[in-house]
């Protein structure tokens, strides 16, 4: 049994300005990343996010970047997962015009460990991914930041 999710979302705005809000970090950061993203999800990357209300950076491995279409990257395990540096997460940010002002977003994350506890973290970031979609949804749709003092 492989451990994998995918969530998504419709956002009324067109694809290209949906993708800016996910690659860029001035944007990213002001609804997801609230301590900041280091630099734009470009290919063959790392970039660090930070979260204000999490410590610590994360390192994102960024492997694949499609206009308009697709972001791919890595990370390492997160929690209570022995050597967590061993494990390997990936993460699709995929996009998909459904109209000039519609596009649907889908993130699909697999790698965690079969185990229990790889099944436990992988639904919390099934969780986080679903509160990042509707946060940005809100960001792009209404100009508001949802994460702030949610956690």
């Amino acid at each position: 049994m492989q451990l994998k999710f995918k969530v998504h979302t419709k956002i009324q705005k067109p694809v290209g300005e949906v993708f800016d809000g996910v690659r860029n970090p001035e944007k990213l950061s002001r609804y997801f990343t609230t301590g900041g993203a280091s630099a734009p999800l470009d290919a063959n990357t790392t970039v660090m996010w930070e979260f204000a209300d999490f410590p610590g950076a994360f390192p994102v491995r960024v492997k694949e970047v499609v206009q308009d279409k697709l972001i791919a990257f890595e990370w390492d395990a997160a929690g209570e997962v022995k050597d967590p540096g061993n494990i390997v997460c990936r993460v699709e940010v995929a996009f998909e015009a459904l109209s000039e002002n519609e596009t649907l977003v889908s993130i699909s994350e697999s790698g965690w460990p079969e185990t229990q506890k790889g099944l436990e973290l992988s639904y919390g970031n099934c969780m986080g991914w679903s509160q990042m979609l509707s946060a940005l949804k809100a960001f792009l749709e209404y100009g508001i930041n949802l994460r702030k003092g949610a956690y």
